[in-house]
């Protein structure tokens, strides 16, 4: 028996000014872009990863493994064709070797020039080269935007339940689940997908908290009781302006009870949409949050810019802020990391214990949001370099080694500022901890982040203050100028309804 695995993963902000190129691909690998065969094998075996679930489950089948790829990028604006036809051909070359399965790690909200749904031409392109009825097994982001497309081509699809995003292996385990039972002949699975017409905020979508929890909970527990093969709700990724943003729900269900598919499809359709108001979050002005957060005598206080998230598309160069919180005088602050190429240059240049005054940020036009850059000017003393590399130790991506690029600590006052090579969210401690500074020692942390800093932040914080900076990441949609998603969508649009939604079954093409 031998399975195809390929990890292919980016979230794409069609309102980021930062192209997204093949040599990207490289988070999570030693390479210099996307890793292939054995290096990509190494690169996931032993992480918190659906394509490590992937070999631990060709390994209980005694099954080999063709890893095509493993390319995975931060979150940035559209992939380039080019970049995308190379991933393309790699996955459609080894499975046009003959196979027993495909086995895919996607994201599920890849934007391409020219392909909205970059994941559903990626299936498109393997069906039309691989024989009838080839079991693709489909491990998904719960970002995920879905089209037809998609759907109607892969056999089962599962989506993380979490966010931030701590059960990635179990996601690949139950894909892995569903299509070992299809290999073995023990079930029949049919797909059923509905896209509601909701752009909902992100700020409100994880299932750890209401209004998603207890949907995301009856959708789990569906599945473990055997009620359904698989039940997943993707929040969806609202930043992608493509015909196919939304939040969607999929449930695998055995051709014999498509009727208990059906109703639960229904049933966590229905409590969303009853719940869309309460999926829309409000914003406070910076001024304000900072204002707040000065006020709480005890810390760590996290203050959560996260409208410059590069977690979803942000550049990660906005100084807003940080210059706020210098304007009004926090003290004992760790922020981080600012990516800034060029300031960490000029700081390895000038070395360790060196005083300097130097543009921070603020190097990056974001012209869809008539944002323009604005460095911020800071005088303090270069504290730390680093190679910036660390492995992830935290709950999210367990395993996963990581890089920031060439890395400066530059302490202004009591404040420590961290600047590096590459955008990198901090779900984990290893940002900081990797230049020999605890966050948890410190009065505020400034993370950009928006859910995943719960991952490795929340479990010391005694406070969190989410910050609505500004940014291509804004929880403000009345800011961004959406042309391509579909009409009515709430809350663009008060009058939308649940009659506007867009389903498939794939039993209507089988």
């Amino acid at each position: 028996m031998k399975f195809v695995v390929a990890l292919i993963r980016h979230e794409t902000n069609t309102f980021s000014p930062v192209p997204t190129e093949l040599s990207d691909f490289r988070r999570g690998t030693t390479t210099h872009g996307p890793a292939y065969g054995e290096a990509a094998r190494q690169a996931c075996e032993g992480t918190n990863s659906a394509a490590a679930a992937y070999l631990d489950l060709a390994r209980g089948m005694g099954a080999e493994v063709d890893f095509a790829v493993c390319a995975n990028a931060v979150p940035s604006g559209l992939v380039t064709r080019a970049a995308f036809e190379s991933l393309c051909d790699t996955v459609v070359h080894s499975a046009r070797q003959g196979c027993d399965a495909i086995l895919l790690d996607l994201h599920g909200a890849m934007v391409v020039e020219g392909y909205p749904d970059a994941e559903g031409e990626l299936l498109r392109r393997l069906r039309a080269n691989t024989p009838a009825g080839l079991p693709i097994g489909v491990a998904l982001d719960f970002h995920a935007n879905f089209s037809r497309e998609l759907i109607r081509h892969a056999t089962v699809v599962a989506g993380y339940c979490t966010y931030p995003h701590v059960d990635v292996y179990e996601t690949g385990a139950r894909v892995g689940r569903s299509i070992r039972a299809l290999l073995e002949q023990r079930s029949a699975p049919v797909l059923l997908w509905r896209r509601l017409p909701m752009l909902t905020h992100m700020l409100r979508q994880t299932p750890a908290m209401q209004p998603m929890k207890d949907i995301m909970e009856r959708a789990m527990q569906a599945e473990r009781d055997g009620e359904v093969l698989n039940a997943s709700v993707f929040g969806g990724f609202p930043l992608s302006d493509i015909p196919c943003a939304g939040l969607s729900v999929v449930v695998v269900a055995e051709r014999e009870r498509l009727d208990a598919g059906e109703k639960l499809l229904d049933e966590l359709c229905a409590q969303a949409w009853s719940r869309r108001a309460d999926f829309v979050f409000p914003a406070t002005p910076v001024a304000e949050s900072i204002a707040y957060a000065k006020t709480l005598e005890q810390g760590p206080v996290i203050l959560v810019d996260h409208g410059d998230n590069c977690g979803a598309g942000g550049t990660t160069d906005i100084m807003a802020v940080l210059q706020e919180v210098l304007a009004q005088g926090l003290e004992d602050v760790v922020a981080g990391p600012f990516c800034d190429p060029a300031t960490v240059a000029l700081l390895f240049e000038h070395g360790v214990g060196a005083e300097v005054t130097v543009d921070v940020g603020g190097k990056t036009d974001m012209p869809a949001l008539n944002l323009t850059g604005q460095p911020l000017r800071l005088t303090g003393v270069v504290e730390r370099l680093t190679d910036g590399n660390y492995t992830v130790t935290g709950p999210m991506y367990t395993g996963m080694r990581l890089s920031l690029g060439r890395t400066a600590v530059l302490r202004v006052g009591t404040v420590r500022i961290f600047i590096s090579e590459r955008p990198q969210e901090p779900y984990d401690t290893g940002v900081f901890t990797h230049a020999g500074v605890d966050p948890a020692q410190s009065k505020y942390v400034l993370l950009k982040s928006r859910q995943h800093f719960r991952a490795g932040f929340e479990p010391f914080a005694r406070h969190i203050v989410l910050v609505s900076g500004p940014g291509v990441c804004s929880s403000d949609y009345s800011l961004f100028p959406f042309k391509h998603l579909p009409h009515p969508m709430y809350p663009l649009d008060a009058d939308a309804s649940l009659a506007d939604s867009e389903s498939w079954c794939t039993a209507s093409v089988a």
